[in-house]
């Protein structure tokens, strides 16, 4: 699953020999490839690798150069309320968005990196890892606290996941995932193991596959061995 979102009419955007509004360290990766030619730079980041129930969502976010989003950081460190109104911003100031939604983190960020129209020149992901895309990039670890697009990409991954999870909500309000999002909160576990999971729990995932319908036996006969 995967959305695009873009204000260039299918043309690359031309960059080159521009500067950021924003002066601060965030830019530094931006500018330092933009001064090497590149001219589509998009910024990748993930929300939802570690929650007992629902998917991973990766946002990659391409950011014009005269670009003045006050706030950007990390998703991590904003409010539920800050991370909505940038979220609006980066929206309406973005070159284009690509959103990619499934369960696993790499393939959702490439996900995203194929939604996004114009296909951007080079890729700065946050973690220490690259991604199976024939596309020059670099990894950057903590790359949400480090560099403008990835933080963009971060507050859109995590809001757009946090949306999806509210919706799930209404189907399942017996486990509360319009508080936790998923994660393994107490209250959390305490549902899992009152209801048992739900289609969108994480199977595989301790905290969730104990609660199985058979693992209690598969225990017992374990255990009787």
């Amino acid at each position: 699953m995967g959305t695009n979102r873009n204000r260039t009419n299918g043309k690359a955007p031309r960059y080159y020999g521009t500067w950021f509004m924003q002066t601060d360290d965030l830019w530094t990766h931006e500018k330092a490839l933009i001064s090497r030619g590149f001219e589509c730079i998009a910024g990748i980041d993930e929300a939802g690798r570690g929650p007992l129930a629902g998917p991973v969502v990766s946002a990659a976010v391409v950011l014009p150069p005269r670009c003045d989003i006050r706030g950007i950081a990390d998703s991590k460190k904003l409010t539920a309320r800050q991370r909505d109104t940038l979220f609006l911003s980066i929206y309406r100031k973005a070159v284009a968005i690509g959103i990619g939604i499934v369960d696993a983190a790499r393939l959702s960020m490439v996900l995203a990196v194929e939604n996004l129209a114009p296909r951007p020149q080079y890729l700065l992901i946050d973690g220490n890892f690259g991604l199976a895309c024939p596309l020059p990039q670099q990894s950057l670890i903590k790359g949400d606290m480090r560099c403008a697009s990835i933080a963009a990409a971060s507050i859109v991954a995590k809001v757009s996941r946090d949306r999806l999870m509210l919706r799930y909500h209404a189907d399942y309000p017996q486990f509360g995932f319009d508080r936790h999002k998923g994660y393994p909160t107490a209250a959390h576990r305490a549902a899992i193991a009152a209801h048992g999971p739900s289609p969108i729990h994480r199977v595989s995932f301790k905290g969730v596959r104990e609660h199985l319908p058979g693992a209690a036996t598969d225990r017992t006969v374990s255990h009787g061995r």
